[in-house]
């Protein structure tokens, strides 16, 4: 199954409107969501890989996708993120609850965009946010 779109909810700490400083977008290890990044080896530590993607209006976008892997090292952590994100954001002033989307366009490039929602009212997420919307069997 080729994985050809995904998005994610944003929550206030993707965004950072909450002030917190974390590492990036958590993606949930789930085979679906993993499948649409490329694939990190577990031999090294803290693999990462760019990501390269165009804007709507055809503005190349660099995101890093990490394996934070050093439980299999002696430490403590045990997770993928996306990071490298806070200029795209701010540029588009996205906020929680507006939608981030990634969409295959080819095999070798990438659409990210966003869809908003109406901030006149307070967003709680409570789940990852992250949905395979289209893939190719």
């Amino acid at each position: 199954m080729i994985i050809t779109s995904i998005e994610k909810d944003l929550s206030a700490n993707d965004t950072g409107e909450t002030g917190a400083h974390q590492a990036g977008i958590l993606v949930p290890k789930d085979p679906s969501i993993l499948g649409f990044f490329p694939p990190l080896g577990k031999a090294v530590k803290n693999p990462r890989v760019p990501i390269d993607a165009f804007d709507d209006a055809g503005h190349e976008w660099t995101f890093k996708f990490i394996y934070y892997n050093n439980r299999l090292f002696g430490g403590t952590r045990n997770e993928y993120r996306l990071t490298g994100m806070t200029a795209f954001f701010r540029r588009f002033d996205l906020r929680a609850g507006d939608t981030l989307i990634f969409r295959r366009v080819s095999n070798h490039r990438l659409n990210v965009s966003y869809r908003r929602i109406n901030h006149g009212h307070q967003v709680i997420k409570l789940s990852t946010g992250w949905k395979v919307i289209e893939a190719n069997l």
